[in-house]
């Protein structure tokens, strides 16, 4: 297959046509209006697209009405490569290298134009090419690590497309769900009349006629004032008291973050024509999850998701995987009890029954606290029993742990690192020993705390981050799955993806291909699993509904 490099060359596009791991075999120049007939005329053949930054090509394409089933994007492949401890790191090492590693994604409010003053411009994403094509052919782990960059690439094309299609939105139902939240739409400045209701009650059982509950300082003191023991205004805490104003705080609390983050502000910003855009931006977390830019995409409230209502002749497919992260490290440990386990839809009820523990809570306590590092109580408990019957599970999040106690890099089973400790943690020696006294600034207490702190987040990263690697291939499977299921039509009448997080995804999809999408993602999932581990026998069972609302899948 080949590669086209692009480049941008002012008011042109400079495209280097060159068979993988080659020199340049053709280059074309083009004015930017001509480059998605170009692209569109490309696409009829096999051809990976490579660009600086797909967040600064693809969304012009779309928006022309061009897809891309392949590319490569090299600032998200930059960052993985820099950061792997798979890779050479003098291969990737040029003029350019902080250029690369400063540069961030865009989201340009029109897709039609590049950004002005980009410094992506200021790159060569030809000689960044070269450099990442060396690095990857020398990695002993190339196999895997181009595996990663692959599935990145495709999930930055993902991105693109759930941006450009945009989540279905019903506003006039959103206002309806307001309004009986609470009240009608104030003025501008002014809050909305079940608030104001509920500060006046507040306000009277406080004794506080200037109490203001949205200022935490005002409020701890109002509480601390009334004689309650606490130290901030969390929920949480606020929940374990006793007062008669209590009821009504915690309803003020919920209705105002509803009204913040959700609210008639949200609805004008982030819905426009019948749909939610946000942007997703793949690799935004250093475990490899997703982060979104604007609307909180990856926290839409129960409250309001019955506003996400599928197109009249459509339904969303809404499918999500049981217990992903404890199936993925018996995958990545080999551990052959706990994937006898994980056969059972519910993997936690699956340890039940081998024996492991005595009761479901048990289990899925126990695992939690083995990757995130709860060793103490009832999670504690639990660890010798899961010791003794998934030794090489529990023994791989162990050992994750100990490396970054030392202070080492670990990486997910594709090859992405964890970020190298820096500040006081690091030691300008080199990592020491739990226990071993410092020799410059804070205690041995203090290190050893935050060696462990690092212990917890190496460990958990190893497993989260191949979670994230797992998503990224069910994505990028499915993404082309669903392409090729819709026929000859246009990517707004064929199934598409419109959401993801973590472990969940939501298609759009025409009624009559309702069902083919559910037995699709089913597909991609296993393939997904397939892909990452091979034959190893661990299963990834998907809970899927196909719904008209997306309140009705949960």
């Amino acid at each position: 297959m080949n590669r086209v490099v692009l480049l941008r060359r002012g008011a042109a596009v400079e495209a280097r046509e060159c068979p993988d791991g080659g020199s340049p075999v053709e280059v074309t120049r083009l004015p930017v209006g001509q480059l998605a007939g170009f692209v569109r005329d490309r696409e009829t053949s096999p051809v990976r697209w490579v660009w600086d930054d797909t967040t600064r090509w693809y969304p012009g394409l779309l928006a022309a009405g061009v897809r891309v089933e392949r590319c490569w994007d090299l600032r998200l492949s930059h960052a993985v490569l820099r950061r792997s401890p798979v890779v050479d790191q003098a291969l990737l090492v040029g003029a350019e290298t902080q250029g690369w590693d400063a540069l961030q994604p865009v989201t340009a409010a029109d897709p039609a134009l590049f950004p002005l003053d980009d410094p992506a411009d200021r790159l060569d994403a030809a000689a960044e090419d070269v450099r990442q094509q060396a690095a990857l052919a020398a990695s002993p782990q190339r196999a895997r690590l181009g595996l990663l960059l692959a599935a990145e690439s495709s999930g930055a094309l993902v991105a693109a497309e759930m941006t450009s299609a945009g989540l279905p939105w019903r506003a006039d139902l959103h206002e309806r769900l307001l309004t009986e939240l609470l009240g009608p739409r104030p003025v501008a400045g002014r809050r909305p009349a079940v608030l104001e209701g509920l500060l006046t009650e507040i306000r009277g059982a406080f004794r506080d006629p200037g109490l203001n509950p949205d200022s935490p300082g005002g409020l701890l003191r109002a509480l601390q004032a009334a004689g309650l023991p606490v130290t901030d205004t969390r929920s949480w805490t606020l929940e374990q008291l006793e007062h008669p104003g209590m009821l009504a705080l915690l309803e003020y609390k919920r209705l105002s973050r509803l009204l913040q983050a959700n609210g008639w502000n949200w609805l004008d910003a982030w819905v426009r024509d019948g749909r939610f855009r946000s942007y997703f931006l793949p690799g935004g977390v250093v475990t490899g999850r997703w982060a979104s830019n604007g609307g909180g995409a990856l926290s839409v409230p129960v409250q309001v998701r019955p506003a996400a209502v599928a197109d009249d002749g459509w339904r969303f497919v809404v499918s999500d995987v049981a217990q992903l992260e404890p199936r993925v490290l018996a995958g990545m440990s080999g551990d052959v009890a706990m994937a006898e386990a994980a056969r059972s839809t519910d993997l936690y009820q699956g340890m039940v029954a081998s024996g492991a523990v005595a009761t479901r809570a048990d289990a899925k306590l126990g695992m939690l606290g083995a990757m995130y590092g709860g060793t103490r109580g009832e999670s504690g408990r639990m660890m010798p029993r899961l010791t003794r019957r998934y030794p090489r599970a529990i023994g791989l999040v162990e050992e994750a742990a100990r490396a970054g106690e030392r202070g080492e890099v670990v990486h997910t089973l594709l090859g992405r690192g964890s970020p190298a400790p820096t500040g006081p943690w690091a030691w300008p020696e080199g990592p020491v020993e739990l226990g071993e006294p410092p020799e410059q600034g804070g205690s041995t207490e203090e290190r050893d705390r935050r060696r462990r702190a690092r212990g917890r987040f190496t460990r958990n990263f190893v497993v989260q981050g191949t979670g994230a690697e797992w998503a990224l291939c069910w994505l990028a499977d499915l993404r082309n799955r669903l392409w090729r299921l819709g026929g000859s039509g246009t990517a707004a009448e064929r199934p598409h993806l419109v959401f993801f997080l973590h472990d969940e995804v939501l298609v759009h999809t025409p009624e009559h291909l309702a069902a083919d999408v559910e037995d699709t993602v089913r597909r991609a999932a296993a393939e997904a699993g397939r892909l990452l581990f091979g034959s190893f026998p661990i299963d990834f069972p998907l809970d899927v509904a196909v719904v008209a609302s997306w309140a009705d899948a949960d």
